[in-house]
Parts: structure tokens; C-alpha cells; sequence
């Protein structure tokens, strides 16, 4: 009896052990194995069609992910189409968000400080993608006599002018009355404005002010300012410049590289080429 109590005993305790051993192998397997975090985006609500997510990319409402509430990621991120990147202002409230969202146009250090309204009392932005969705949104320096928009440019994403200590330089200052626009893949820059209710403005002064000397601000306003230039900035000749190179452009034209031109011979309004985006000067 007592040796039948002692193999059972014993079983029980191989059988314990045979379970521990199990499910801690199983749990390592797992944690091994793991699961992707599931991604979830904010979005803007107010247009018709498109949407901006917080991750910076804009979509119309029929390709938004119906489980994540993201929008596809193609196309360009941090996107600035239609927008005046020097006066940081845009036709399009859902791409002024996207602009706005970009590291190199919105500090976020400096958009946290900020307060939501005017009271000491109120809170402050608790999000980049807060401030640019509320921003773009609502902005009074936009608007003239409380009724009417200064112009179509008029989702704007720049600080109060009570909060900045900007200051534009001469060489900007040649831009005063300028919305430069960046263009859509083979658009030429007659074409750009047209669509904005304006004219391209073709003198030789405005074009040459475009260029990818970031390190001499003293001559020059960088495209980086309005593009990625993600590729390189190079300099080139061609009727289409300045301009970026789409990012499915064949290699040998650099994909992602911004070109610019000093050649004056060269400037034009009309000239287009079917794998950049031009960045235009309208009036």
C-alpha cells in the first residue's frame, strides 16, 4: 500500500513538472513570437473629401484604413502642395496640417509651450498634429473686416505674432506679395498658378532667390524650406527648375534630388518635365 501511495506520489509530482515545463515554454514562444503593436491614427474631420492623419499624409476619405483611421502611406509625406511656405500659408486646410506637421516647418518644443487661446487660464497644446489641425483651422490674422479672407492662401499655420521672434531677411523680403507654390508631377508653373487664381511670375530676380545654399542665407532662400530634398540638392539646366525629382523617378535622374538653375537663359514659366514637381512663384 505504502509503495502504491509512493509511485503515485511520484507520478503526480513528474506530472506537475512535465506542466510547468510546458507552459513556460509556451510563454516564451510567445514572447519570442510577439505581436506588432496595432497602429492607430488621428485624423482632420473638416473637409469633404481629403483627410490628414497625424503621421502626416493626406488621402481621400474612401482610402482611409478602416481599422487603423490611417491614410495609405504613398505619395509625399509632410506634403506642402498649394502651400506658401515662407508666409506658411495654403489653399487647402487638409495639406496645410500635412505641411504644418513637418519637423523642419513646426518646432514642437515651441508649439507645446503654446497656449490654445488668450486667458492665462487656458491649457496648452497637447500635440504637433493639436496645434496644425487647430491652426490651420482657425488663424484671425487670415482675415480681413471679421467677414472675408485675406486671399484663397488663407489656412495658415504660423505662430501668433505675439509668440515668435522671426525675422525675415533681405533676401526674403524680395518674396513680399509672392505665394510660392509647389506644384504637382509634371505641372508647369503657368499652369500652378493658374489654378490659384494667379499669374507665374516670370522676372529673373524672383527665380535666382531659389536655391540649395542652405549654409549662405545671405543669398539665397533654400528650397528645403519647401521641399525634402531628401535626395540631394544638385545643381542643373532645364526649363522645368527650380524643382524636386519625384521619388519613382528612374535613378539616373535622382530620385528625390532638388535642382535648381542660375542660368537665367533657361528660367521659364511653361517649362515642365513629367518626373518633378516645380516650386513656383505666383502673383
Amino acid at each position: 500500500m505504502s509503495k502504491s501511495k509512493s509511485r503515485l506520489g511520484l507520478s503526480w509530482v513528474f506530472l506537475l513538472q512535465l506542466l510547468f515545463q510546458s507552459s513556460s515554454t509556451i510563454a516564451a514562444t510567445r514572447k519570442e513570437i510577439g505581436f506588432p503593436d496595432r497602429r492607430f491614427c488621428r485624423t482632420t474631420v473638416q473637409g469633404r473629401y481629403l483627410l490628414s492623419d497625424n503621421n502626416g499624409y493626406v488621402c481621400d476619405a474612401l482610402s482611409l484604413d478602416p481599422q487603423s483611421r490611417c491614410c495609405p502611406e504613398r505619395g509625399d509625406k509632410f506634403s506642402c502642395h498649394g502651400c506658401n511656405v515662407l508666409s506658411k500659408c495654403c489653399n487647402s486646410y487638409e495639406f496645410c496640417v500635412s505641411c504644418c506637421l513637418h519637423p523642419a516647418q513646426t518646432q514642437k518644443e515651441q508649439v507645446l509651450k503654446l497656449k490654445i487661446a488668450k486667458p492665462s487660464t487656458s491649457g496648452t497644446y497637447p500635440s504637433v498634429f493639436d496645434f496644425c489641425a487647430g491652426r490651420c483651422r482657425h488663424n484671425s490674422e487670415s482675415v480681413v473686416h471679421e467677414n472675408a479672407y485675406v486671399s484663397d492662401f488663407h489656412h495658415c499655420f504660423s505662430l501668433p505674432s505675439n509668440s515668435s521672434g522671426s525675422v525675415v531677411s533681405p533676401v526674403e523680403a524680395k518674396l513680399n506679395g509672392i505665394n510660392v507654390v509647389v506644384g504637382r508631377q509634371g505641372e508647369s508653373c503657368d499652369s500652378v498658378c493658374k489654378l490659384n487664381g494667379q499669374s507665374c511670375c516670370a522676372a529673373t530676380t524672383i527665380w535666382t532667390v531659389f536655391l540649395c545654399l542652405v549654409d549662405q542665407p545671405a543669398i539665397a532662400v533654400s528650397m528645403q524650406k519647401y521641399m525634402s530634398c531628401k535626395g540631394a540638392c544638385l545643381a542643373s539646366v532645364g526649363a522645368d527648375q527650380p524643382a524636386e525629382v519625384v521619388d519613382d523617378a528612374p535613378k539616373h535622374l535622382n530620385p528625390g534630388a532638388c535642382l535648381y538653375t542660375r542660368t537665367q537663359s533657361m528660367l521659364s514659366c511653361d517649362g515642365s518635365h513629367r518626373h518633378t514637381r516645380r516650386l513656383c512663384p505666383c502673383a
